[in-house]
């Protein structure tokens, strides 16, 4: 089974995403031994709550690494789009694990708040909060680094995970205050259902975008838009329909009918195709293009693909 070998940013944004993968999986190590102390030394729902969300950090990070991984790897024989949509089922299953862990958590809230049961101990949870939001500061920075590089999903997906850690970290730390220093015994129930809730809402955002990429939804119109205006301005080029585009991974796939002089020859229609091509490879970089040539007049399909989308082409010949 043969593969197209990688290009020079294809490899350099594997690089990029394995790194932020890899460190991400070792802050949720860390992060998680750290964790399972202080639950011990407090008795804490808010921080059993910050233990169960890293702990499926730690599991969404190594899923994290794995998706990254296979999406990396070239087009082969079976896969000719590429493995792209690996990171969109990573990001899935990411989606699943926050919504079990904020169903877990939210029951464990109410039961607590139910029983009235008390924070045994509250100074060490604080230290232990206290350095976890310094060091996913740390991580959330390289994150970001490597997310305008690559426009990972899935690495954006953990990076979700870990922003929210820093509202929960700080969640923890005002409901051990409250409920230990501030005598307020519902504090820390009523902070792990917040952090539930939290859960939830984050996966219900992650789910939208992997969806989004899984179902291989259009570009956005003002990218659409831009594309068209790179194409718009050949000389040879007399109309575009059947505009379809979308994005899975690293990269993202265009295909659209164009329009030619139907007196063209074969050779000189492919001259044209290869123009257009090479402007598109110039103003969008990476982007896999897939023409059809049409004679000008000819539309055999129906709906939106039959929507001219170079409107002032038609409207200078109709004036002309």
């Amino acid at each position: 089974m043969t593969s197209t070998p990688m290009t020079a940013q294809e490899a350099l944004r594997a690089k990029l995403t394995r790194s932020a993968a890899f460190a991400s999986i070792a802050m949720a190590l860390f992060l998680v031994g750290a964790k399972v102390w202080a639950v011990l030394q407090t008795s804490s729902t808010a921080m059993l709550g910050s233990l169960a969300d890293t702990t499926l950090d730690l599991i969404a990070s190594i899923a994290t690494l794995v998706g990254v991984w296979i999406a990396a790897r070239p087009a082969d024989r079976d896969h000719r789009f590429g493995h792209g949509k690996a990171e969109a089922l990573s990001a899935m299953f990411q989606v699943v694990l926050i919504s079990l862990s904020a169903f877990g958590l939210a029951f464990r809230a109410i039961q607590q708040w139910i029983s009235g049961s008390r924070v045994a101990e509250a100074q060490d949870g604080i230290i232990v909060s206290a350095v976890a939001i310094f060091a996913t500061l740390a991580l959330l920075g390289w994150q970001r680094h490597v997310i305008r590089r690559t426009s990972s999903i899935a690495i954006a997906t953990d990076h979700l995970h870990y922003k929210s850690d820093l509202a929960l970290n700080l969640a923890v730390i005002a409901a051990l205050v409250l409920d230990r220093y501030g005598g307020i015994p519902g504090a820390d129930p009523l902070f792990g259902l917040a952090i539930a809730l939290w859960l939830g809402f984050s996966a219900f955002r992650a789910a939208g975008e992997a969806i989004d990429h899984l179902m291989d939804k259009e570009w956005p119109e003002e990218r659409r838009e831009e594309f068209l205006a790179a194409i718009s301005n050949h000389p040879e080029l007399r109309g575009v329909h059947d505009l379809r585009t979308r994005h899975a991974g690293a990269r993202d796939f265009v295909q659209f009918h164009a329009a030619v002089d139907p007196q063209m020859s074969v050779a000189e229609a492919h001259r044209v195709m290869d123009e257009l091509e090479a402007r598109i490879e110039r103003e969008f970089p990476g982007v896999e293009v897939l023409i059809h040539p049409d004679p000008e007049g000819l539309v055999d399909e129906v709906g939106v693909a039959a929507e001219e989308l170079l409107p002032d082409l038609s409207e200078q010949e109709e004036g002309g």
